[in-house]
């Protein structure tokens, strides 16, 4: 299933991972899922444990799932297969991990969080498409900031780097369809890009709807 450790533990290094940007992206990641107050949470993949750490700090009771017992996380198992009976969680959420999956064996795994999730599955993935991001201040009105499509750019192909096997708006995975392939599965309900981070997209789904 291609579910393999990829990256050793040392991958997440602070100055090697935890970019400025990236923690703007972890601040998305606990004001999605804090505004839902769950009672108990599931996160697959946990790369260095931030997200678990700073949400316990707010009263999240997070548990953790991923297949290298050296990251430590709460439960070790494949992401295909949760080893939870249906319903278990308020909120399951996988922030940057489907794309270590092939894109079928990742839906299979966004299938098998809607399954344990009796409420919200919460995942944000890489969107390779080019953008610009304009910020400016008008006095007595405020702050304008957006992201304007880099004109003429067209969707690259992609390459397996040893860690992502795709990536949205990627030749043959633009954003639109792969909404359309998660809406089969579970509706979507929001989905956004991160201003300081836009490679970072997310992507909220109701399960029970």
């Amino acid at each position: 299933m291609n579910e393999a450790k990829q990256v050793d533990k040392s991958h997440y290094g602070f100055q090697r991972y935890m970019s400025k940007a990236r923690w703007n992206s972890v601040w998305h990641q606990l004001d999605e899922v804090i505004r839902l107050k769950p009672e108990r949470v599931l996160e697959i993949g946990p790369g260095p444990g931030l997200f678990k750490a700073t949400a316990g700090l707010f009263g999240l009771a997070v548990e953790t799932l991923d297949i290298d017992p050296e990251l430590k996380p709460d439960h070790v198992g494949s992401a295909t297969a949760l080893p939870f009976a249906d319903n278990s969680f308020d909120v399951v959420c996988a922030f940057q991990m489907l794309e270590h999956l092939p894109y079928d064996v990742a839906l299979q795994a966004f299938r098998e969080m809607t399954r344990v999730s009796r409420g919200h599955v919460i995942i944000s993935l890489p969107d390779a498409k080019p953008v610009w991001r304009y910020v400016f201040y008008l006095p007595k009105i405020g702050n304008f900031d957006w992201l304007m499509r880099r004109p003429f750019a067209r969707a690259e192909a992609h390459r397996f780097d040893g860690e992502h096997h795709w990536e949205i708006n990627k030749r043959g995975h633009i954003v639109d369809d792969v909404l359309k392939d998660l809406d089969r599965i579970a509706p979507t309900s929001r989905s956004y890009r991160v201003k300081e981070m836009p490679y970072h997209r997310f992507i909220i789904s109701n399960t029970k709807s």
